[in-house]
């Protein structure tokens, strides 16, 4: 079972957060993380938004994908709005660095995101949010509002004993060099994507569940 390991309130370009650290044990050097906005009402619905790791888009700025526009605006909304990232440590839909780097070079040669995983003998996507779902129990949040386009994470929520008050859009602009990733996480994930000039990252809009 995830424990919390450290905390910290941590300053940032956005503002700042309280950082905490969840593992089986202290000697875990990846742990799941929540990064929470100092001013969240948890008595009212928490602003969630569970975030996979991604070194390359969010080190490196790689504008293969979105995954680090999508935690900047994240961060964004969350020190604006309140609210809660739990970050989950699977690199390339948890197959890895390595494994991520090798798909990659099978794009290189006309592959799409999902064929050069399979080529590779993996998963086209390997992640578990259950551990999400145990960091906001310890959390003690009951009710939150999602920030996500993933249909698998609004089931998972929906699944388990927190309750889905609405999903907030996470939209962001396409580069050239995403175009086709895009593409893939909408017609083959089914992931809740907008038109091109719909998109706004900065100011999502909420859709009600129920």
């Amino acid at each position: 079972m995830l424990q919390i390991q450290a905390e910290a309130n941590v300053p940032t370009d956005y503002g700042s957060f309280r950082i905490i650290a969840f593992a089986e044990n202290e000697s875990d050097w990846m742990p799941h993380m929540a990064i929470v906005a100092q001013h969240t009402d948890f008595t009212k619905p928490v602003n969630v938004r569970i975030h996979s790791e991604c070194i390359t888009g969010e080190v490196f700025h790689s504008r293969k994908c979105e995954c680090g526009q999508q935690l900047d605006a994240a961060m964004k909304y969350i020190e604006e709005n309140g609210g809660i990232i739990v970050y989950l440590r699977q690199e390339g839909r948890n197959i890895g660095i390595i494994n991520k780097l090798r798909a990659y070079s099978l794009q290189e040669k006309g592959f799409d995101t999902v064929e050069a995983n399979v080529k590779l003998g993996l998963p086209a996507d390997d992640r578990d949010f259950n551990e999400a779902i145990e960091i906001l129990n310890i959390l003690g949040v009951k009710d939150i509002n999602l920030l996500t386009n993933n249909p698998e994470k609004l089931q998972g929520i929906k699944s388990s004993n927190i309750h889905l008050n609405k999903r907030i859009p996470l939209q962001i602009h396409s580069t050239e060099e995403s175009k086709g990733y895009l593409e893939v996480k909408k017609n083959f994930f089914g992931h809740l994507l907008i038109d091109e000039d719909a998109k706004n990252a900065d100011h999502p809009s909420a859709e009600k569940t129920d």
